[in-house]
């Protein structure tokens, strides 16, 4: 087994359970692009069992803390069968859900959603992408799905020094990707091989039910769902008895799965806009046309994948609070969100609160909001905490 040795004073963080070693930290030693390590600390005591990552800037990805642990096939199939135990006692609302969450569930670099009888999976890291047939194999075992289809198509993978990759890695065949799940009382339709990050935004499930439950309980009819990909918000309000809902995206495709799960769901197409538009401009020309809402949905790309972007993230989340405090009637709610890892919760609130001090308008945070609970985050990986939302009710 090869080693790293780490610098001095650079344990800290594996000490603390902590699965990332960072290129500045290694001292010495290296591997092949995925190899199982043993790193030490500069007094060659044994610190974890790891993937390495000569492509990097996260060199090391802890796979066990326990030296006696060997990382094998029976390995990754414990750890996907402690992640299907934990989800089973979610008892979550629906037949779509995220199955692996990376770090959180001890696999870091790869992330799996179940839709349906079928799983969608990305392999972001040379750990992962390593020991690909031997997870697909344990996943197929472990989850009792009948197909798997790789989704590895992102930028991560390019920091890994790893090629895009995708289609169907078990079972699939001819099988369409096109899928239909339950989310609570409503139906959703996705595309495995064309949607986002593995078909679908199953983070904002719980989220979405909340809307829905406010838009009924506050009486809320007129609603602005921006960024609204396939309309789950959107969805979501006209479950809730929303008279008008109109969602605003840039991508054709995906206003048009939101017109379909708009029907699909039997609502009357009347009830429901769509704009292929940029949010920032439409938002403009709606206060300068005079509109406004009683209840608005902010839910944008991530705009600081790192901490490094933060400043620029934070001006452009400021903006389109700001111009959606001005939109909304007082007494309506913003159910406003981000996604980015380099913004904080705190921040975030920060940034919210001075867009609407920039507006002149005041409110009261009626919620603060995360990702379901299938995304789990552990108390040694704080990154794991990405989504972040906050429910405001306007003065």
């Amino acid at each position: 087994m090869k080693t790293i040795r780490l610098r001095p004073g650079k344990e800290r963080s594996l000490l603390r359970r902590h699965p990332w070693v960072f290129e500045g930290s290694v001292g010495g030693g290296k591997a092949d692009s995925g190899e199982t390590v043993r790193v030490e600390g500069s007094d060659g005591k044994f610190l974890a069992w790891g993937a390495y990552s000569p492509a990097s800037q996260i060199r090391v990805r802890a796979w066990s803390f326990d030296e006696a642990e060997r990382i094998d096939a029976a390995f990754f199939a414990r750890r996907i069968a402690a992640a299907v135990a934990i989800r089973a006692r979610l008892a979550v609302a629906s037949d779509g859900f995220r199955l692996v969450h990376g770090e959180s569930d001890g696999l870091p670099g790869l992330v799996v959603d179940r839709y349906a009888d079928t799983l969608s999976a990305q392999f972001l890291s040379a750990g992962v992408e390593r020991w690909k047939a031997t997870i697909a194999d344990a996943l197929m075992a472990g989850s009792g799905a009948r197909r798997l289809y790789e989704r590895s198509d992102t930028s991560a993978r390019q920091r890994e020094g790893l090629a895009a990759a995708s289609g169907w890695l078990r079972g699939g065949g001819d099988a369409t990707t096109r899928i239909t799940i339950r989310e609570h009382d409503w139906r959703l339709g996705l595309d495995v091989a064309s949607g986002h990050k593995t078909g679908f935004y199953l983070d904002q499930r719980d989220n979405r039910k909340l809307f829905s439950d406010t838009v009924r309980h506050f009486g809320l009819e007129r609603v602005l769902n921006c960024y609204c990909y396939s309309g789950g918000f959107s969805v979501a309000a006209l479950a809730g008895g929303a008279t008008q809902v109109v969602g605003v995206d840039s991508s054709g495709p995906a206003l048009e799965q939101a017109v379909a799960n708009v029907a699909l769901n039997g609502f009357d197409a009347s009830r429901h806009e769509v704009l292929d538009a940029d949010v920032n401009q439409t938002l403009r020309a709606m206060l300068e046309e005079k509109r406004s809402f009683d209840a608005i949905v902010l839910d944008p790309p991530k705009l600081a994948p790192s901490a490094a972007h933060a400043e620029r993230a934070a001006r452009a989340y400021k903006d389109i609070n700001r111009l959606a405090f001005m939109l909304i009637r007082p007494g309506g709610v913003l159910f406003t969100f981000s996604c980015s890892g380099g913004i904080s919760a705190d921040l975030f609130h920060k940034i919210v609160a001075g867009a609407g001090l920039d507006a002149g308008v005041d409110g009261l945070i009626y919620a603060r909001l995360g990702a379901a609970p299938d995304h789990p985050m552990t108390v040694t990986f704080p990154e794991g905490e990405y989504l972040k939302g906050l429910v405001i009710i306007k003065r």
